[in-house]
């Protein structure tokens, strides 16, 4: 390749309509707000789905922008590549139904951001309404009837035994079953390791939130008994 031809290609300017542009914002906006609302009602994380879910639409039009910018030039898109290589994103990705979830926000904004906006608020439909399906048939599976649950809660600070019979109290009527079996206490942490059975996820969900409405910082773990090895 000559030096001509990789200038022509470094400095390259595709004109950006204002009007598509615009149309691919309104778009990804409304597919991320579609997203957010499905993975809100159907996801079956455990962690705060109002709290990941909160930036699905900047993501989603933050991506939208950078694909309509860096399209239009060669040059902006070999820049795009050096910079996202000294950005280091931290945000913790505690189950790999979240990331799910940030790739179809992604692609939305990728398929917006190229233009192909029909093909993508197609995908996206379709993908939703298999993953409903599918989130609604794994409910419909009774998979905790007889199945213990461990169930490990962190408290960032000593909790007193009076406190610890309350929190057992309170999520007892989520539990077919609930049995008691070790607390740990140090002077700035308390472990409380409980064994319970119930027969549908979402109560899991109830249970961690019951217990994050006094203890904010709190960490729950639930894992089935028949996973655990010594």
């Amino acid at each position: 390749m000559d030096k001509n031809t990789l200038d022509f290609y470094l400095n390259e300017q595709v004109q950006i309509s204002a009007s598509n542009f615009i149309e691919a914002i309104i778009f990804a906006a409304i597919l991320s707000i579609i997203i957010q609302l499905v993975y809100v009602k159907f996801s079956t994380t455990l962690s705060d789905k109002l709290e990941f879910s909160k930036n699905f639409v900047i993501l989603g039009l933050a991506t939208t922008l950078v694909i309509t910018i860096v399209k239009s030039s060669l040059a902006l898109s070999l820049g795009l590549v050096g910079a996202l290589s000294i950005v280091r994103f931290r945000a913790a990705i505690k189950e790999p139904e979240e990331l799910v979830y940030l790739f179809l926000i992604i692609a939305t904004g990728l398929g917006c951001g190229s233009g192909q906006i029909t093909i993508t608020a197609l995908g996206i439909i379709l993908s939703l309404i298999i993953i409903i399906i599918y989130s609604s048939f794994i409910k419909r599976k009774n998979f905790f009837t007889d199945e213990i649950t461990n169930t490990t809660i962190i408290f960032d600070k000593r909790i007193s035994g009076s406190e610890v019979d309350k929190i057992i109290k309170n999520i007892t009527i989520y539990c077919n079953v609930i049995k008691f079996v070790s607390l740990y206490s140090t002077s700035s942490e308390t472990n409380l390791n409980l064994e319970i059975k119930v027969d549908k996820f979402e109560k899991l969900n109830k249970i961690s939130d019951e217990i994050k409405k006094n203890y904010s910082e709190s960490k729950i773990l639930f894992a089935k008994n028949s996973t655990l090895s010594l």
